[in-house]
């Protein structure tokens, strides 16, 4: 079994490089979908965070209202930190639910965007980064989720730099260019750095 990691800020294009990933034959563990998943109506997450934040981070179907909780947590570091104190430990024990059921020869591609904030980088055999420069990542944030660049520069502010990011990375790939310069690169870090592992 070969564990790799997926990282990159929010916006750099994690979930084009992960479906590439997938197409060549990986088993994608994604963070951000384990995270929403964990915090389903009926679930301790939610309940915690609830008790946490108060009522009104609720929809009124009862799910978690993302965007507002997002505005009160990502415009101060205590409740971030808070918020990741019950949503983290919840994702890594499902994750360890998803390894171990996965067949002995399996490449794990753990899709991590936080992973230099919460750094688990003996974990993993192979680190992968996706880099976009910030104008061009604040630009599909407006553009292809509807933030404002105000929330997209927060979020972005949030997380670890482009430079913190480099620093635990084995292979950076560049998704500033075209989807195809893009998918090649993942196509060769499958070949020469993935593949070997195995």
């Amino acid at each position: 079994m070969v564990r790799t990691a997926l990282t990159g800020g929010i916006g750099a294009g994690k979930s084009t490089v992960s479906r590439r990933l997938s197409d060549l034959g990986a088993i994608i563990l994604d963070a951000d979908l384990i995270a929403r998943e964990v915090v389903e109506p009926g679930t301790s997450g939610l309940a915690e965070i609830v008790a946490t934040f108060g009522k009104k981070i609720l929809r009124d179907d009862a799910t978690l209202n993302r965007p507002k909780l997002g505005k009160i947590v990502f415009a101060d570091e205590k409740k971030l930190a808070r918020l990741n104190s019950i949503v983290h430990p919840r994702v890594a024990a499902r994750m360890d639910e998803i390894v171990h059921a996965a067949p002995d020869d399996a490449v794990l591609v753990h899709d991590v965007p936080l992973l230099v904030e919460n750094p688990h980088r003996a974990e993993y055999e192979l680190v992968m980064v996706v880099f976009a420069p910030e104008e061009e990542r604040i630009r599909r944030l407006v553009d292809d989720r509807g933030m404002t660049r105000d929330d997209a520069r927060a979020r972005i502010a949030a997380q670890a730099t482009d430079a913190q990011r480099a620093a635990v990375a084995d292979v950076v790939l560049d998704n500033s260019g075209s989807l195809a310069t893009t998918l090649a690169q993942v196509d060769a870090c499958w070949r020469n750095h993935i593949e070997p592992l195995r």
